[in-house]
């Protein structure tokens, strides 16, 4: 078994094909089959289902997936270690960024300083829901990750607070009061939006055994906006995701009781953290530790 095998196999996973998986890789098309088929021969399991147009992992080989992911990081970090003792000149990072608080608040000014000390770094970001930023680090897809704290399954690094909101058409019968409740809620049409926060929403919901009326799911916070402002229904989301021009026919409201939110950073193991998460995760608690973003107006 070789790391050149593993690398085919997670990266073939991923795309979904032999022949995307060949282009990142920079390999044949045949190259690639070559080192699937002797890894499967070798572990003498099939590893993958090949479909007209897709390929996807059988059961064994999903589950062999996270541990192929394990060592191909546990080999990254020990190149990093090396190239680390040389001024860290090589390496790759994969950074897992949720909604526009890390996205468009946080990553952008702390890669600004990353890649001024480490030009030589490689950069893969993927995006995606909060839950889904989480699911990325338990299969380790991603060396570190932004997600809504507590996390107890990582190890996390707190970097800023904000608050949750209530967002409400600039005519609702609510527009006029101080803050809103969560019953109050739930007496409209609920936008549920999977940009960043849906699940810490859904768990104050279940928390205070009430039920909004979830009538869209988006996937877009800028979705969420319109469709707020449209008068279509009313929403929650974090303080800090809310651009400084937000559509004027929507108004933010304080929830009563206010209810806190805390973004950092995440990683499987810090033992096992690669220089560069690790330099990524130094230069982001000098920039942000102890935050706090927004107040109502």
């Amino acid at each position: 078994m070789t790391l050149t095998q593993l690398e085919a196999f997670v990266v073939v996973v991923e795309r979904k094909s032999f022949t995307l998986a060949a282009a990142q890789l920079k390999i044949s098309q045949s190259g690639v089959s070559h080192a699937i088929k002797s890894l499967e021969d070798e572990l003498g399991v099939e590893l993958l289902h090949r479909h007209q147009g897709y390929v996807e992992p059988t059961d064994i080989g999903s589950s062999l997936l996270r541990h192929a992911r394990t060592l191909l990081g546990l080999a990254e970090t020990m190149r990093q270690e090396a190239f680390d003792a040389r001024g860290m000149k090589r390496g790759t990072l994969r950074i897992g960024s949720f909604g526009p608080t890390s996205t468009l608040c946080l990553l952008p000014e702390i890669l600004a300083n990353y890649r001024k000390k480490f030009p030589d770094i490689v950069i893969h970001i993927d995006e995606g829901p909060d839950r889904q930023v989480v699911q990325w680090l338990m299969d380790r897809r991603v060396d570190v990750g932004f997600v809504v704290l507590p996390e107890e399954q990582f190890d996390t690094y707190p970097l800023v607070e904000d608050q949750m909101v209530a967002l409400l058409p600039s005519d609702h019968a609510l527009a006029s009061q101080t803050s809103v409740t969560l019953r109050d809620m739930c007496a409209d049409p609920f936008v549920l939006t999977e940009a960043g926060s849906a699940e810490l929403v859904s768990r104050l919901f279940l928390a205070a055994k009430l039920q909004p009326n979830i009538r869209y799911r988006t996937s877009q916070l800028l979705s969420t906006l319109t469709t707020v402002a449209r008068g279509d229904g009313v929403t929650i989301v974090a303080e800090s995701s809310l651009p400084d021009n937000f559509p004027l026919r929507l108004v933010k409201k304080a929830l009563n009781p206010a209810v806190k939110r805390s973004v950092g950073l995440a990683v499987n193991d810090e033992r096992q953290s690669s220089p560069a998460a690790k330099a990524f995760i130094s230069l982001a608690i000098k920039k942000f530790a102890s935050g706090t973003y927004g107040t109502i107006a």
